[in-house]
């Protein structure tokens, strides 16, 4: 009788995960990994330059293929997404970051959800059907740098909402 085989699904995820994280300790910064994906895999938290531990966190999504889609501009990558899953990343204040790690290119690239869905045109979640396909630069390519941007877009939120509650005493 034949045994138990690890798909490739799960090496590829695997894969992502430690491809991320190798690059958010190399910022100095700590992850936590969701055991149970209801629609976040990864949350970073980070620390400021005495290695203290700043308010906020950013939330990661990890979607890893070995048949990435790419558009004819060779200059970017698409990604379908459910409607479930908007509905909890579009509702959060903190960041929330879709990467896709190519596993045959051993490479990946990340998408502020947020900020996407907020400067489409015409889009409208309560419209929304089932899923819809994100457009991901190919520029926006997973390494240290875009690891701090993502503590940058954490750390714009938080102000906002200092102003907001300040606003509102």
């Amino acid at each position: 009788m034949p045994r138990k085989k690890r798909p490739r699904e799960h090496i590829i995820a695997d894969l992502s995960v430690n491809f991320v994280e190798r690059y958010i300790f190399l910022c100095g910064y700590s992850v936590e990994r969701i055991e149970y994906d209801y629609g976040y895999d990864l949350q970073i938290f980070t620390y400021d330059e005495n290695g203290e531990i700043e308010n906020g966190q950013i939330y990661v999504q990890l979607k890893a293929t070995n048949s990435l889609i790419k558009l004819v501009d060779n200059e970017t990558v698409t990604f379908k997404l459910t409607r479930s899953d908007l509905e909890l990343w579009l509702n959060e204040p903190m960041p929330c970051i879709l990467i896709i790690y190519d596993a045959q290119a051993q490479e990946a690239y990340w998408l502020y959800l947020q900020a996407y869905f907020e400067n489409l045109e015409k889009f409208d979640l309560q419209q929304l059907r089932d899923s819809v396909v994100v457009r991901v630069p190919k520029k926006n390519i997973i390494n240290q740098e875009a690891i701090k941007k993502f503590a940058t877009f954490k750390n714009d939120v938080l102000k906002q909402l200092k102003g907001v509650i300040r606003h509102d005493d």
